[in-house]
Order: C-alpha cells, then structure tokens, then sequence
C-alpha cells in the first residue's frame, strides 16, 4: 500500500480552490474509491455525488488531471501516482459546491426536442440493420461528460444556441426510427446548431460507453440537413415542385 497525494477542488457557486489531501492507495482502487477515503478520513463535509460506482448512473462525472472522466471508472494505476492527483468539477455547468455541478440546463434541453411521433396508417415494418443502427445510443448513461468537453459549450458558453452531442445522439435515436414520422431536421439547423459542430470527435473520445458519437450520430445528422438545405438540385426540384 503506498500514500498518493490528491488536489481536490473545495468550495462553493465557483469560489475556492484546491485542498491537498493524502490517500492510501491499494491494488484496484479507482478514483471514487480514494475521494470516499478521504471524506472518510480528513473532510466529512466534501460534496461529492454517486451512485452505482459502477460505470452505469453518470454521476460522478468530474475531471481528472484535466480531463472529464467518471471517478468510479479511473483506476488509479492508470495515474502518476508521483505527482498530485487533481480532482475537479466539470467546468461546463454551474458549479455548486465541491465536486457537484448543475446539470439541470441537460433536461430542460431535452423537452425542447420534438419527440417521438409514431408514423400512422402505416406497416409497421423494419429491417434488422433499421433496429441495429441505433442500438448503441440506447447505451447513452447521461454523465454528460461529452457536453463537458464539448468546445461549444465549454469555450463559447453556446448554451442558448446548441444542445450538444448527448442530444444529438438523442435527436438521431429518433431520426433513424423507421416508425417515427417527425421532421426535426429544420430545428436541428436552425435551433439546435448542429452547424456549429466541427466534428473534432472530442466526445467521442470521453465516452464511457465507448458510443461513436461523431461518426454515427452527429455526421449523419449534419448530412440529412446538407440534403434538405443545401443540395442544389434538391433546392432547384423545390422550386420548380
């Protein structure tokens, strides 16, 4: 067992700073695992938020060493355990209060996505590659650790303007619904910025859930909105129509 030092970041609504603490550290232990020790041990009153500690819930989203990670899925023989360890909060919501965030702005982007419209009058049927595509968004856990490190939002603040790769991966479970009859393709251009996406497959790479976010998600989408936009030839059919 050997000692490892943790920067963790202390206080509230923004203001504060790093607090060092020192944390046993034993074979398989992750990241949760030494902040729950030394809230144990050294600072009963550190806000930290958990649940499954199993990579399934999303909420211990934080950011280690500077990269948005889920604290119950980083080993910590996977750090430099020689050089302080810094646990902070995601930097994309409103902080709270230690390590909590505010991820409210996440569900209220939500109601404004129009839902699933059941197509009527119609056979209801599918081809096995239309139900597998898009299985692997089912797997999304809302850690929202994409939207975190999403440079739309993280950078330019876009929260008004741009919903984020976990509602574009929403907004394309839906799109690619054989049974669904709603057309969400003009307020993806205009009111979910879509084009504001420069497919740089930085969530992508944050996922736990390893879904391929950009390349199966959101390129699709900004190609269905190319199509019905700004093809030439589909813009001249519509005007001859």
């Amino acid at each position: 067992m050997a000692a490892a030092t943790f920067k963790i970041w202390r206080g509230e609504r923004s203001s504060g700073g790093y607090k060092e603490y020192k944390a046993e550290v034993s074979e398989g232990m992750v990241v949760l695992d030494a902040v729950h020790q030394i809230q144990a041990a050294d600072a009963n009153d550190l806000s930290v938020r958990w649940n499954c500690k199993a990579g399934k819930c999303g909420s211990c989203s934080a950011e280690i060493n500077g990269k948005p990670k889920l604290m119950c899925m980083t080993r910590l023989n996977t750090l430099p355990l020689d050089e302080p360890i810094t646990i902070e909060p995601m930097k994309t919501f409103p902080h709270i209060k230690d390590l909590v965030t505010d991820v409210s702005w996440n569900y209220k982007v939500k109601t404004r996505i129009k839902k699933f419209t059941p197509a009527r009058g119609e056979a209801w049927n599918a081809s096995q590659d239309d139900v597998d595509r898009p299985q692997e968004f089912r797997k999304c856990i809302e850690c929202f650790l994409c939207q975190d490190v999403c440079h739309v939002l993280r950078d330019h603040g876009l929260h008004d303007e741009f919903i984020g790769p976990r509602y574009f991966v929403y907004s394309a479970a839906m799109e690619m619904n054989p049974f669904d009859s709603e057309d969400r393709l003009d307020d993806l251009k205009s009111k979910h910025g879509i084009g504001y996406c420069n497919i740089t497959k930085c969530c992508t790479q944050v996922c736990p859930e390893e879904i391929r976010i950009t390349d199966n998600a959101i390129i699709p989408l900004k190609e269905r909105v190319v199509d019905e936009y700004y093809d030439p030839l589909k813009r001249l059919f519509k005007i001859f129509k």
